[in-house]
């Protein structure tokens, strides 16, 4: 998901749209480059700033994008005691639906 939510977000500043208001006191969205450039350059965000985002990242990928019951059938299932229909399905379809989220995090 990260990739995939990396290059969407990376496509749509680069088309002009950015979140309304501001990131920081005085400092609006809109003003922050974009690729590399936003973390390492003139206009780049505070070294506090990537720090406290690395350190969001981290909290998600060690304690909410985790198997917290043990339950989990396959490497990413992260559904965690909660069925949203994936049970009620084929195992036909969700070895497709798992292909197909394999195959888009490759070409992310």
């Amino acid at each position: 998901w990260g990739h995939q939510l990396a290059f969407v977000g990376n496509l749509i500043t680069r088309a002009g749209y950015h979140l309304p208001g501001d990131i920081s006191l005085g400092r609006a969205f809109a003003d922050v480059p974009n690729g590399i450039a936003a973390i390492n350059g003139p206009d780049a965000i505070s070294t506090a700033a990537l720090l406290q985002t690395l350190a969001f990242i981290g909290f998600l990928e060690t304690r909410v994008m985790i198997d917290a019951t043990g339950e989990s059938q396959f490497r990413g299932d992260f559904r965690n005691g909660f069925d949203f229909g994936w049970d009620k399905q084929s195992p036909e379809w969700q070895t497709n639906k798992r292909a197909i989220e394999l195959n888009q995090g490759r070409a992310a």
